[in-house]
């Protein structure tokens, strides 16, 4: 069990974005919960916790044996963060129901059920519940039709259980654009040339750090944004803001 006043449980934590925001967590005096299907050596965690989502959403027995795993006062769960995604990149025409299993249980029925779960705990800790979405959930691109429709509904998930918590807990959304996790900068790998238009797409003429996403969540955590809830916060360098007319 973890002594201290403020404990973040994250999701996800093994991605570029997750490993960020473990270690702003920590920067910010937080014990630091890590959860992910894959352990990543330099996670900068107090504790990780190996688990799959899917067995979460599945099975109610996986979810309450994650629970009991993470086992931490009750008082202490300041801030859940949703941050786990799947990213299944198909056409219309080829997107089977497999596809919309894996991806709504892991980006939209896995928060839900998380929140749901420690809602006591974040509840006696005046906690908050940050979910990672995406500027897909506002504007998209073709090959995205899973992933957009998750994004959209977990900022919609985001805004109804605000209003149906009320005062209870806050509940937030963060929708990042591109991030250079290591992950992106691989799939450009060879591709400097893309990977620069990319960048020059948004009004900022460059792509995130994963750091400027996780800072952007621990403030929602804070008591800075006490007042903030059900909100969704664009972190994007102005790419949902710009057109892309002809010159």
């Amino acid at each position: 069990m973890l002594d201290g006043p403020k404990v973040a449980l994250i999701t996800g934590a093994a991605g570029g974005i997750g490993q960020a925001l473990c270690r702003e967590f920590k920067k910010n005096g937080y014990l630091v919960i890590a959860t992910d299907q894959v352990e990543f050596s330099g996670l900068v965690c107090d504790r990780f916790i190996r688990t799959d989502l899917q067995s979460l959403c599945q099975d109610e027995k996986n979810l309450l044996k994650f629970v009991t795993e993470v086992n931490i006062p009750e008082d202490r769960l300041t801030v859940l963060v949703n941050n786990a995604a799947v990213q299944i990149l198909n056409r219309t025409s080829e997107i089977s129901r497999q596809d919309w299993y894996d991806t709504l249980n892991v980006n939209l029925l896995a928060p839900f059920l998380l929140t749901q779960a420690f809602l006591p705990a974040l509840e006696k800790a005046g906690g908050s519940v940050i979910n990672i979405a995406s500027v897909h959930a506002i504007a998209t691109k073709p090959g995205f039709v899973c992933y957009a429709t998750s994004k959209a509904a977990l900022v919609g998930l985001t805004r109804a259980l605000a209003v149906d918590l009320g005062g209870r807990v806050r509940v937030n959304a963060v929708n990042p654009a591109a991030v250079a996790t290591p992950m992106l900068r691989e799939g450009f790998r060879g591709k400097e040339d893309r990977f620069a238009a990319l960048a020059e797409v948004h009004p900022l003429g460059r792509i995130a750090e994963p750091e400027e996403v996780a800072r952007a969540v621990v403030f929602l955590s804070s008591s800075e944004a006490s007042f903030v809830t059900g909100a969704t916060f664009n972190v994007d360098g102005g790419v949902l803001s710009r057109l892309h007319d002809p010159e």
